[in-house]
């Protein structure tokens, strides 16, 4: 149960990193102060479960589409996250395409390397404790 908190508070600053950084960087990708919290638990819980339905819905009717999950995932969970409250806004085509980018190459770094920094201290004191 820790390990699953864990992992949920990691992907949960992997998104609000994601979001951060795409607002730095893409102009037209906007997130603002008052809106930030609800924009990243809105992509965070779309994310979390957009992606294991496009997997399945890829597999069953477009295999060959399967690599491009996790991008389409980021795309419809930012989509929603714009359409709910007034903390994510997105304008323009460029800004869609780069802003969609860059969340989802911070959020798979994020969710790839995160959870070896965090959660090596807890394997190491289980192996520890086991020896």
């Amino acid at each position: 149960m820790v390990v699953f908190l864990i992992r949920a508070l990691i992907f949960l600053g992997s998104a609000a990193l994601g979001l951060w950084i795409a607002s730095l960087i893409v102009d037209g990708f906007t997130v603002t102060a008052s809106g930030f919290l609800v924009a990243v638990v809105v992509f965070a819980v779309l994310q979390s479960i957009l992606t294991p339905w496009f997997l399945v819905m890829s597999r069953r009717y477009a295999n060959a589409l399967t690599g491009a999950v996790g991008l389409v995932s980021t795309v419809a969970a930012l989509f929603v996250a714009t359409l709910v409250g007034e903390g994510l806004t997105i304008s323009g085509t460029s800004a869609w395409v780069f802003g969609s980018l860059t969340v989802w190459i911070v959020t798979m770094l994020g969710t790839l390397i995160l959870p070896l920094i965090f959660l090596r201290n807890r394997v190491e004191k289980k192996r520890a404790v086991e020896a």
